[in-house]
């Protein structure tokens, strides 16, 4: 009589799992990892665009928040689109009820986000290096606290939406919720730059606090307190609300 494999191993193979399907899906790949490194570029090449950098060169100044949106395109995305559509398919339903279990499945999901951004910041890192990043090197540790703290937010939002509304309307939600978050949200502009009360309004939110702390440990070396605040009330008020309201079918 076979018996199950044990806990750890079977998440990890859920993890595996998690992060080829997105690695290996075209328009995953595209949204994860090539259009944050075009944007890099382009950012940087183009200094038709004017930016205040506050005295840094523009590679310095805009690294940090495309890592930053990185971090978002991963673990909040691609990880609702994924969900949600395996959620209609009957995937997670079938998953929850084998072995793995659904704390499993979470763990496989969310550890397999992480593993996606290691290849994203090792790709975006190294064209940023060739472009002539030089990140403090004592903000690099906080950085990896930060895009933690971030990834725990944006997937905790990722759930809570696959779990809440039909896989079309996370789909078309997804990248408009990126959108507007990548443009007014702080990520790779910083709040104080935007205009009007949107200058508030995004230290408030998931995206700017994060931006926000990928500046701050990057380029000069620390990890702001409201930074963490608000990332952490935000995986709280989401989790939260994910573990009410999430329908596995």
């Amino acid at each position: 009589m076979s018996t199950a494999a044990p806990t750890t191993q079977r998440v990890l193979a859920q993890t595996a799992f998690e992060a080829r399907a997105i690695l290996r899906n075209g328009e995953q790949l595209l949204v994860t990892i090539i259009v944050p490194v075009l944007v890099l570029v382009g950012l940087t090449r183009v200094t038709a665009i004017d930016l205040d950098t506050g005295g840094a060169s523009r590679i310095d100044f805009l690294t940090p928040g495309i890592l930053a949106l990185a971090v978002m395109t991963s673990s909040f995305t691609s990880q609702a689109i994924a969900s949600s559509f395996d959620r209609r398919n009957g995937v997670l339903r079938l998953l929850s009820t084998t072995p793995l279990g659904r704390g499993g499945l979470l763990a496989g999901k969310v550890l397999g986000v992480l593993v996606v951004e290691l290849v994203q910041v090792l790709v975006i890192g190294a064209v940023a290096l060739l472009l002539g990043w030089r990140p403090d090197p004592a903000g690099i540790a906080l950085a990896v606290v930060a895009i933690v703290l971030g990834t725990a937010a944006f997937t905790a939002l990722a759930l809570l939406v696959a779990g809440t509304l039909r896989a079309e309307a996370v789909l078309a939600l997804a990248n408009l919720l990126l959108l507007v978050l990548a443009v007014a949200g702080g990520v790779v502009i910083p709040a104080e730059q935007l205009p009007g009360p949107m200058a508030h309004i995004a230290l408030l939110l998931p995206s700017g606090a994060l931006g926000e702390a990928m500046r701050e440990t990057l380029m000069h070396g620390v990890l702001p307190a409201w930074s963490v605040v608000v990332l952490v009330g935000w995986t709280a008020a989401l989790g939260w609300g994910a573990s009410r309201l999430f329908r596995w079918h």
